[in-house]
């Protein structure tokens, strides 16, 4: 996990959506203040690029689905587990998905998985999931392969291979929404393709949702995610306006909202419109909901909406993250929630 450290109390929450969130990135101290986090496309040759810090990490996966350099890729991985990138693996979807996407177009994935051990048991969790969300047709036989070197996550995949562990189609609930969203960027700047692109889109029917906190901030996550990374990638926008003409009416209002602010780059009104609902759906929401839930999913949303706290911190580090797939949105949540 990127991110360490948050103030875990309700007035620095409150505080957070208009200012900012202490924090702490693993090895790497604080950069320039930030106004807005924007992504950030690497113009070094992939072959070229040193991974000593997460964000050359991050910008080989951002830069990856136009320049693939296969072959890299377990350096990176051992690089993400040195870095403590791996450490949380349910905060750590965008990483999952990348892995997975590159398992799914590798012609010999055997031998890449093979050159990702030794590999701590901690960060095998990344692994096991990352091949079964690869959806490949031999991804029951390729996680068979290697069983024997993960004794310690036997339970784990036992359960995938035979007690039917959520695949990507299952991931996208209330409770594991804000991860669906982070596996499917990762899978996008793997593959380029349409489809992981296309589960983001469907997110967007929840921005119209009312009675659900939850389900109100991934959508507007996804909506958001979905404007910034448009506006500097053309194929993502054409796949959106494709998309244009099988969606639903609802995910089709919201579509068209940022499809205009990713050409206009208006993005930041996308941001705003977003906390506006939510602020509005947390005020005739039941006390209860106000008490806990709320405050939980406000810093989610902050840091997926726009990277608020990372701009105020001054962390380069953490802003890459926010912007190219939402990916500390997962991360927040426990420990933005009011201490009892």
């Amino acid at each position: 996990m990127i991110v360490t450290r948050f103030v875990k109390s309700a007035a620095i929450a409150i505080i957070a959506l208009a200012a900012a969130l202490p924090a702490r990135v693993p090895g790497v101290s604080s950069g320039p203040l930030l106004a807005e986090a924007t992504p950030v496309r690497s113009r070094i040759p992939a072959e070229r690029q040193r991974f000593e810090k997460p964000e050359q990490v991050l910008a080989f996966i951002n830069a990856y689905r136009d320049d693939k350099k296969p072959a890299r890729v377990p350096e990176v991985v051992q690089a993400m587990g040195n870095l403590g990138m791996l450490r949380e693996p349910e905060e750590g979807g965008i990483y999952i998905g990348f892995l997975a996407g590159v398992i799914r177009e590798s012609a010999e994935p055997s031998e890449l998985i093979a050159k990702l051990f030794p590999m701590p048991p901690d960060d095998q969790v990344v692994l096991i999931k990352a091949i079964a969300y690869s959806e490949r047709a031999d991804w029951r036989d390729l996680m068979t392969k290697f069983v024997e070197r993960m004794p310690a996550r036997k339970v784990l995949i036992e359960r995938y291979l035979y007690r039917d562990g959520p695949g990507l189609d299952g991931l996208m609930t209330e409770a594991t929404g804000a991860f669906a969203v982070d596996v499917y960027w990762g899978l996008y700047f793997a593959t380029g393709e349409e489809a992981p692109a296309r589960r983001i889109i469907t997110a967007l029917s929840w921005t119209a949702e009312r009675d659900s906190v939850e389900k109100l901030t991934i959508g507007s996550m996804a909506k958001w995610t979905l404007a910034t990374n448009a506006s500097r990638d053309k194929t993502l926008r054409d796949i959106m306006k494709a998309e244009l003409n099988v969606q639903p009416k609802q995910v089709r209002l919201a579509l068209s909202e940022v499809i205009e602010a990713a050409e206009t780059f208006e993005t930041g009104r996308i941001k705003r419109d977003a906390l506006k609902a939510i602020e509005e759906l947390k005020i005739k929401g039941p006390q209860s909901r106000r008490d806990t839930v709320w405050w939980g999913q406000a810093g989610q949303t902050v840091l997926a909406l726009g990277c608020i706290a990372a701009g105020a911190m001054g962390q380069v580090e953490v802003g890459i993250p926010c912007v190219i797939g939402g990916a500390l949105s997962s991360a927040a949540l426990k420990y933005l929630v009011p201490q009892q």
